[in-house]
């Protein structure tokens, strides 16, 4: 198995999916990664801020 080069769907640049990398994906089942690191955090955080803004909360 051999590092890969990956260009990231967002931003376009090219980033390493390191050995180690491909054997955890591979363990857990999971296709590779079409983002980059920088790019997955910025998703994650806007999931994670719009499912926040989502609450309702009930007045009592």
């Amino acid at each position: 198995m051999k590092e890969k080069k990956i260009i990231c769907k967002q931003c376009k640049k090219e980033f390493n999916f390191t050995i180690g990398e491909q054997q955890w994906y591979a363990e857990h089942s999971l296709n590779e990664p079409k983002y980059c690191k920088d790019c997955r955090k910025i998703r994650k955080d806007e999931k994670t801020n719009s499912s926040k803004q989502n609450v309702k909360w009930e007045e009592k």
